[in-house]
């Protein structure tokens, strides 16, 4: 997978992903290039135990963000 480095997303795709620049496109060129020629990379970006070591989970996600709400109203 290419993804943009900004926002969620790399937090969200761990190291699944080759992280690019957004507007950058020549590292997307280079990325989808990379990923063309190197089925390892492919194969490897694709196992199942990518994207469960990242801190992004939608249990902590709503945890944290309940948590903001109890500290703000008290």
């Amino acid at each position: 997978m290419v993804a943009s480095n900004r926002s969620a997303l790399p937090e969200v795709a761990g190291d699944a992903a080759v992280l690019v620049e957004p507007g950058d496109t020549e590292a997307l060129g280079a990325a989808l290039r990379l990923l063309a020629g190197k089925e390892d990379l492919r194969r490897d970006l694709a196992e199942p135990r990518h994207g469960t070591g990242t801190p992004f989970t939608w249990e902590k996600a709503v945890r944290e963000t309940w948590d903001v709400y109890r500290e703000v109203l008290g």
